[in-house]
């Protein structure tokens, strides 16, 4: 049965929890339920592996809900002379779209032209992002007269505007991709566990064995054996690899800033793409489930903070550039959101870390004398070719079955709710709503609230559907990730969180956390003073 048609498994804490036996010896254990880790449980157990994934907190909790939200080839890493990595981030890009459409669809970007060579430059270097896409390609790159980018771009400045080009690539909802391969992998066979914390790495015969985990809501331990450990935490690996004997950092953080605000500020769904701001970063204004996501910034940060804040200069940077480019200028008061995302860039030798801008986005896969597998870097869009690259070598090091080495398994695997159905998927940049579940839009709409809204966007259904079938347990889980509410306005995720307690109180009978969310939502409201 496919995953979009079969009912629902259960992620009921208990049940997962009772699966794991401290006998059984597992092919694979990640450690890590961001898009990395979760990407590799679900390429392993397609592939027939006993598989076992454990995250600390919740899946996606750090950088890979923190996203951009944009499924992109890398428009500036063409700039940098990068042609292989755009021309596998475009290949991805396009098998991603394909296997879910319900949560990653096409978006058209305009780049406004100020000057006379602006649109014929850029317009050239998009022209050949076309050809490097090939088959893969979403739409051809159009150059726009003066009125057409005001056509595509309404608030966009007017003045000394000549011009324009439109370009397309992708746009997703993160967390909700992440709660798919999470969900698609448990229907292959995978055993999935977030809130599991990784306290120690255990070894036989001076070769790691399994891991030592502690529940982080009971306290609980246990202990779990497998043949070959991958430690995906993203910027957190060089914790695991100091246990491991391995001091010498592997990544240099480097932090994005995201803000959010009303769609007036860039009505309709095209995106707005600055690809050289006053100081050499890319500005995007991106329509994103009926609000626009301004940033991002690429600040190098010497601490792995759970919850990082953004910087003031930051702020002030996005908040400036973005009134360079908008006729209505957005002010402090104006934004509903704000998050920071912490970057896993691999850190070169004897390099200072000072430059992140410089560090490579592409990911590497290292496995040490003892045989843990460290992954780290890359970014959402190859999360699969990321997960293929590891498998293989883990087969390569003998640490799996040689049939590990093989790809493809994946390429074309639709994920839960990614039933084809002849209707056009509505964009992301439109809202919230029950288009997000896909195929499984049913099976919500079936539960005890379904006609109970809590907040635009978000009902009771919702909420019982998170418990029973997408792993959430805390008030931040449903809040910040099943549904995006804290992304998009911070105080209204605060307004209805004692609702959403209550019923997560019901549904699973362990404590939501309210006091804790209720804390996280005001670290998402920029200060006003």
């Amino acid at each position: 049965m496919s995953p979009s048609k079969a009912l629902p498994l259960t992620t009921r804490r208990e049940a997962l929890l009772a699966k794991l036996d401290p006998h059984t010896v597992y092919d694979l254990a990640i450690v890590g339920g961001g898009a990395t880790g979760l990407g590799v449980a679900l390429d392993a157990a397609a592939r027939g592996l006993k598989v076992v994934l454990v995250e600390a907190h919740d899946f996606a909790k750090g950088t890979s809900s923190r996203s951009t939200k944009l499924v992109h080839g890398g428009v500036r890493y063409l700039a940098q002379g990068n042609i292989a990595l755009v021309r596998e981030a475009l290949h991805e890009r396009s098998t991603l779209l394909k296997n879910a459409p319900h949560i990653a669809q096409p978006l058209p970007f305009v780049v406004p032209a100020y000057t006379w060579w602006a649109r014929a430059f850029y317009g050239l270097g998009l022209k050949i992002y076309d050809a490097l896409a090939g088959a893969s390609g979403l739409g051809k790159t159009q150059f726009l007269s003066r009125a057409a980018t005001l056509a595509g771009l309404p608030t966009v400045q007017p003045d000394h505007l000549r011009g324009g080009v439109r370009y397309w690539d992708g746009q997703f909802n993160d967390a909700k991709l992440a709660l798919a391969l999470a969900r698609s992998a448990a229907l292959q066979g995978a055993l999935l566990i977030n809130y599991l914390k990784t306290t120690r790495l255990l070894y036989a015969d001076g070769k790691v064995s399994g891991l030592h985990c502690e529940d982080s809501l009971t306290g609980q331990t246990y202990a779990i054996q497998a043949r070959c450990v991958v430690n995906a935490t993203g910027v957190w690996v060089d914790a695991l690899r100091e246990q491991d004997g391995s001091p010498e950092p592997l990544v240099a953080p480097s932090q994005g800033v995201h803000m959010v605000v009303d769609a007036h500020f860039l009505p309709g769904h095209t995106a707005l793409m600055i690809p050289k701001t006053s100081d050499g970063r890319v500005l995007f204004a991106v329509p994103w489930l009926g609000k626009v996501i301004l940033g991002t910034t690429d600040t190098p940060r010497h601490d792995l903070a759970a919850e990082p804040l953004a910087f003031d200069e930051e702020i002030d940077f996005i908040l400036r550039e973005a009134a360079r480019y908008l006729r209505i200028a957005p002010q402090r008061s104006d934004v509903k959101s704000i998050w920071v995302g912490l970057r896993p860039l691999v850190k070169p030798p004897q390099n200072d870390g000072e430059n992140t801008k410089r560090l490579s986005r592409e990911h590497t896969v290292l496995v040490s004398g003892s045989g843990l597998v460290t992954v780290t870097g890359g970014k959402w869009t190859t999360y699969r070719a990321m997960a293929e690259d590891v498998l293989h070598k883990c087969a390569e090091s003998g640490l799996l079955p040689a049939h590990a080495r093989k790809t493809g398994h994946t390429d074309q695997l639709p994920l839960v709710g990614a039933e084809p159905t002849a209707q056009t998927p509505k964009p992301l940049c439109a809202g919230e709503g029950w288009h997000s579940y896909g195929a499984e839009q049913t099976w919500v709409q079936a539960l005890p609230g379904q006609d109970v809204w809590l907040c635009e966007g978000l009902s009771e259904a919702m909420v019982r559907f998170a418990a029973r079938h997408e792993y959430a347990v805390q008030v931040e889980d449903v809040l910040a990730r099943r549904s995006r509410l804290l992304f998009l306005d911070a105080r209204l995720a605060a307004k209805c969180a004692p609702r959403v307690a209550q019923i997560l109180q019901e549904e699973t009978g362990l404590d939501p956390s309210l006091d804790s969310f209720l804390q996280l939502a005001r670290h998402y409201q920029l200060p006003l003073d």
